[in-house]
């Protein structure tokens, strides 16, 4: 979750930052109406230029969207072409379908398949794709699917209709992403209307898997990860096996933890368990997948299959808005044999639009090589973030994959205790920073129950050697400049 600390009205403003046009009485109803927000103006590679004329290297790729930077010519001339001659702009999908959409899911599926064989599944792990226009509705789509699924298998009397979520993790604003969504902050306005917890409820939680945070004394990682797991199968029994339709979770976590990767053997326990009891695992890749961690998609790393993938934001690399599900052909042939339909649908899904830029986007990732670029420069991300920050008395952990990290930020390192939720440390580094010349990505949380701070550090995967050299320098001077050295 972004945090956006409000500033009074007295509060003097960075001249680098906030311009005359900066203002919060405008038309948007945006994340505050209280604080003026920066206006950025004009955006090249990896380049935004504010509306006072301070430039800002984009080293968030703005919420590990951009991934291939702004104004990349394949892809904004492969938008220009669509718009410009006589290809549909969009069409009823309850009656048709686009060529350009069926590109875009095969190019999907090979890509999700090909990771599939890589992990051991079968070359036909994936059937189809399911494309709409965020990440909540992506995981509002995987959640309906789910139910549907055990539905067409098991009858209308199924007893399926609980979900196994994670503290620590967020999966969408939407009610019913919310609802599976660990995250204390983003719950706690609407909690009275979410998805019932308890007995007889829809949703339960486990806790996540963050050695930082998690792991006991003298515990080894994988005893932890184990334990982790037991964990999981004991939940399953206590709500009734029979009961759950899938467990949900991020592979990397992002904005709710910072970048947090799993122990080896969490993911491979936790997908035994799932087929233990006959349920879907769902994987939530909408911030750590399509290369941002280094492979396609990030399961890969961990060795197994997920029955349902929710992809985003790097998908069409913020040219437009998309995100979508990638099903399991298990999920399909089910549906298949049932209804033949998906019980499902938005006015704008596979906008022909979306996915022109979601094919010119995977086009560029392989022909540039970019996941090569996101291995080799993310291990220089680490190892200049471990040699710069890792040694400062507030920098309690260092975690991330690939281009996506995120640095914890503690009062005490000892304790790890964190700071107060009122100090904001998270949002004056980011401030500090901008007013530097760097994006960061500030969050709130990582330490339970809306107390924590951590950034994220998630650019391009276009970014280069000096300009890795560049962030970590910034972030560093920023850390200091808040939390002295």
């Amino acid at each position: 979750m972004a945090v956006l600390i409000p500033k009074s009205t007295d509060q003097q403003l960075s001249p680098l930052l906030y311009g005359p046009s900066s203002t919060p009485s405008g038309s948007i109803l945006g994340r505050t109406l209280h604080s003026p927000t920066p206006l950025i103006t004009a955006a090249d590679a990896h380049t935004l230029t504010l509306s006072t004329t301070h430039t800002l290297l984009d080293s968030t790729s703005g919420a590990a969207v951009s991934c291939l930077g702004h104004s990349h010519p394949v892809v904004t001339s492969a938008l220009i072409s669509t718009l410009s001659t006589p290809a549909p702009v969009y069409v009823n999908s309850i009656l048709f379908n686009t060529p350009i959409a069926e590109e875009a899911g095969s190019v999907i599926l090979s890509e999700a398949n090909a990771a599939a064989t890589a992990c051991g599944g079968a070359e036909d792990s994936f059937g189809r794709v399911y494309f709409c226009g965020s990440g909540s509705e992506a995981c509002e789509a995987a959640l309906k699917l789910g139910r549907q699924y055990f539905v067409e298998k098991e009858g209308a009397g199924t007893k399926r209709r609980r979900w196994i979520s994670r503290w620590g993790s967020y999966h969408g604003t939407t009610l019913g992403a919310l609802s599976v969504s660990g995250h204390y902050a983003r719950r706690k306005v609407f909690e009275d209307i979410l998805l019932p917890q308890g007995e007889g409820g829809n949703v339960s939680f486990v806790s996540a898997c963050n050695a930082y945070r998690g792991k006991k004394e003298g515990e080894t990682d994988w005893d932890y990860g184990q334990r982790l797991v037991r964990e999981l199968d004991e939940e399953f029994q206590r709500v009734g096996p029979d009961s759950v339709i899938a467990f949900l979770a991020e592979p990397v976590v992002g904005a709710a933890l910072g970048c947090v990767t799993a122990v080896e053997g969490y993911w491979k326990g936790c997908k035994e368990v799932c087929e233990r009891y006959g349920a879907l695992m769902v994987a939530d890749e909408v911030m750590c997948g399509i290369g941002r961690t280094g492979g396609m998609f990030a399961f890969q790393a961990e060795g197994v299959v997920p029955d349902l993938v929710t992809v985003g934001k790097g998908l069409g690399g913020g040219y437009v808005p998309v995100a979508g599900v990638v099903v399991g052909q298990k999920v399909v042939g089910v549906l298949d044999k049932g209804t033949g339909a998906f019980a499902h649908g938005h006015t704008y899904q596979a906008h022909p639009l979306a996915c022109t830029a979601i094919v010119a986007v995977q086009k560029v990732i392989r022909q540039e090589n970019l996941l090569a670029n996101v291995v080799t420069r993310g291990k220089q991300l680490e190892a200049l973030l471990e040699e710069q920050l890792a040694g400062h008395k507030h920098v309690g952990n260092i975690r991330g994959r690939g281009l996506f990290w995120g640095i914890e930020f503690v009062k005490d390192k000892e304790t790890k205790e964190p700071f107060p939720v009122s100090d904001g440390v998270s949002s004056k580094v980011c401030e500090r920073a901008l007013e530097l010349g760097i994006c960061l990505y500030p969050c709130a949380g990582s330490a339970g129950e809306g107390k924590g701070d951590h950034v994220l550090i998630c650019p391009p995967y276009t970014i280069t050697e000096g300009e890795i050299e560049k962030i970590v320098e910034v972030a560093r001077r920023a850390v200091v400049d808040v939390l002295g050295e």
